[in-house]
């Protein structure tokens, strides 16, 4: 008897260690969870874009149509915040919608979306993704991360420097090889995103680059156009040095511009600005990138669109992206105000539509 009542007690006992046992283990199971990484939990995360949806009623932009001072495109970047990352993309397209219904701005934001346009979008149809060019804000990293999607090389890497821009070999279309319907189609259905960067450095940048470091490779710049603008826009006859960034910034801020435009064809691509190439008010982007904070923003967009665990945008050497003031400051010192009015008064609409601010230099 003794015997039996021992062992009653020890299968009491052993019940009770398996009950404990066993709500513990439901107690752990819900901590984890309960406290799980959310970006981590599950097989398959929605793309970032999606998750900052129900902000958009949230957001205040200024009446004066100026971005607040912590989000000035200036270098500052949002790394580790991966909470307010979405906010930020968001906040922009709100203050582009804004802009975009701003019927005094109504002749520098909007344009047609016409041939020349659609000829500035590249399509990755594989995974349904259009990309508007905008020359000299890193857009040669981006055509490489597209030729990779759409399987024309495995790797970035493989990419020989020859073939991004030769759009017979790198497998990318553009936009206007498709017919109408097609268009419609993909500016409906696909993820759209370009980059900006401060339009007067965006300029200094197209100056360097086709007129004083590049005419081997490209010499229309320096025989053809730097010649045609000269003669124009040069108020001392005698001299006989080549362009100048005075010279340039006359030809740019000229409201009769366009006459020369059309003879120099589609390489007006490097200094026209946001509004003609991209179309930011007639076509629906879902993201619009900022060169000042790219090393944030490339990544975002890689996973806003889906394709993150497929390619990565590749090294950004350091501080190659920030804001240059003393830059800007230094190529507009010798400049006299009216001509640099003009031309802020042509590229007024990227200011306003992508957040930047009039230059102080203009304030004074």
């Amino acid at each position: 008897w003794l015997t039996s009542d021992n062992m009653h007690h020890q299968w009491l006992l052993l019940a009770a260690c398996f009950w404990v046992i066993l709500m513990f283990m439901v107690a752990s199971k819900f901590i984890t969870l309960t406290f799980k990484d959310p970006d981590v939990y599950g097989a398959k995360q929605e793309p970032l874009i999606l998750t900052a949806v129900t902000k958009v009623e949230e957001v205040h932009v200024p009446e004066e149509k100026h971005w607040p001072e912590e989000f000035q495109p200036t270098g500052k970047t949002f790394s580790g915040n991966l909470i307010r990352q979405p906010l930020v993309h968001m906040e922009r397209l709100e203050l582009l919608r804004n802009v975009c219904r701003d019927t005094a701005l109504r002749n520098l934001s909007h344009t047609a979306v016409s041939k020349f346009v659609l000829d500035r979008i590249f399509v990755c149809d594989k995974h349904k993704i259009l990309f508007c060019q905008t020359p000299k804000v890193g857009n040669t990293q981006w055509k490489k991360v597209l030729i990779v999607l759409n399987g024309a090389f495995s790797s970035i890497e493989e990419i020989p420097e020859n073939i991004v821009h030769d759009h017979e070999k790198n497998g990318l279309p553009r936009l206007s090889s498709f017919s109408d319907s097609e268009i419609k189609k993909r500016l409906s259905l696909y993820f759209k995103f370009f980059i900006v960067r401060d339009p007067f450095e965006r300029l200094i940048s197209a100056f360097k680059d086709k007129f004083v470091h590049n005419p081997r490779f490209e010499p229309w710049y320096r025989h053809e156009i730097a010649p045609g603008i000269i003669r124009k826009y040069r108020k001392n006859r005698t001299e006989t040095k080549g362009l100048q960034f005075e010279d340039f910034v006359r030809y740019l801020g000229d409201p009769n511009h366009r006459w020369l435009d059309v003879q120099f064809g589609d390489h007006i691509i490097h200094w026209v600005t946001y509004v003609e190439l991209c179309a930011p008010c007639e076509i629906t982007y879902s993201v619009i990138g900022h060169h000042e904070t790219l090393e944030d923003d490339a990544p975002y967009i890689l996973k806003a669109a889906g394709i993150d665990h497929l390619v990565s945008y590749p090294t950004i050497p350091p501080g190659i992206t920030v804001y240059n003031k003393t830059k800007v400051e230094r190529y507009f010192s010798g400049i006299s105000k009216r001509d640099i009015r003009r031309l802020y008064a042509r590229f007024e609409g990227d200011f306003k539509l992508f957040g930047y601010r009039e230059p102080d230099f203009l304030l004074n």
